[in-house]
């Protein structure tokens, strides 16, 4: 089998061309190694460097405190102050140098000036000495008020919801449209509360029925009776339904809000206005769900508090 010169000539070349590639893989391969090799060491120069400098930074840090806490225990020597070392420490002393010199005021040592009065003078050593009625007092540093815990933020966390069981239901003896309710919240008495469901709910269908109670809000008189909890509900103007707990709740069960804490207060404040401003996010969802900025209010364990029929509505 014969070959053309062209063809010769072809394979000549593509056989240089790759020769030529396979070099130039190899010098650029030695080049990142000796890239590589050079980074590693100038990262361990660079890590030792930082390294010495921190613990010479250290050193001097050291030194500086050392010789503020012998100027200050020098003041407060030439103060008159007696000097205690803490147990298993000597007894800190100021170095010759620091006694023959005038000591400076360090910035971090704040001065504070006393004023004396002068002493009177002694007619006799049986008498008792008499202090000026208007020698100056002695200042004395004040302390500072501690600080105000920081409030924590307006959510349903602050809102104290139970479950309570309605034990008793009597019409309001001054108001045609309230009830008067003892609801038992699983605590040691009965808590008193009126609600104005009188047109909504028959009272045959509250006597004995499980409800969601807003417990911390401050208690308030209505027509003379003193409400001490909120029977909370779904309503619209025409219709509002008692909210439902969940099956095998019992009464003094815990109401949360899922992706919420619940940190109740003991008694909301009415000047921050907490509940209202909680009010406009409680509301049902699709499927009745009570909610709170679309996350939904249960009982851990036993399930989700729910609206009979209003979906979409203000829970209130």
């Amino acid at each position: 089998m014969f070959f053309s010169l062209r063809q010769i000539l072809w394979k000549m070349s593509s056989n240089v061309v790759l020769n030529r590639i396979k070099n130039n893989a190899n010098n650029t391969e030695n080049v990142i190694k000796n890239m590589k090799s050079e980074m590693t060491i100038l990262r361990n120069e660079l890590i030792a460097r930082t390294v010495r400098e921190l613990e010479a930074e250290n050193k001097r840090l050291r030194d500086e405190i050392e010789a503020t806490k012998r100027k200050l225990i020098q003041l407060e020597t030439n103060r008159g102050v007696k000097q205690v070392p803490l147990p298993g420490q000597k007894k800190l002393q100021c170095s010759k140098t620091d006694n023959d010199k005038t000591p400076t005021k360090p910035e971090s040592v704040p001065q504070i000036k006393i004023e004396t009065a002068a002493a009177p003078e002694v007619k006799s050593s049986n008498k008792k000495e008499k202090v000026p009625k208007n020698a100056e007092k002695v200042d004395k540093p004040k302390k500072a008020p501690a600080p105000a815990a920081p409030e924590a933020p307006i959510d349903v966390g602050r809102l104290d919801m139970r479950i309570g069981l309605i034990k008793e239901v009597q019409k309001h003896p001054d108001a045609d449209s309230l009830y008067v309710s003892k609801i038992d919240c699983g605590e040691p008495q009965l808590r008193t509360v009126v609600s104005g469901l009188v047109k909504f709910v028959p009272r045959e269908e509250l006597e004995g029925r499980l409800v969601v109670l807003m417990c911390n809000l401050k208690p308030a008189k209505m027509r003379g009776v003193t409400s001490e909890a909120m029977v909370m509900c779904a309503s619209t103007p025409e219709k509002v339904e008692v909210l439902s707990p969940p099956k095998g709740a019992q009464p003094g069960d815990l109401v949360h809000c899922e992706g919420y804490e619940r940190n109740p207060d003991a008694q909301l404040n009415p000047k921050k206005k907490i509940f209202e401003t909680c009010a406009p996010d409680l509301k049902t969802n699709a499927s009745l769900t009570v909610c709170y900025k679309d996350k939904p209010l249960l009982v851990p364990g036993k399930g989700t508090i729910v609206a009979q029929t209003l979906a979409g509505v203000q829970v209130k």
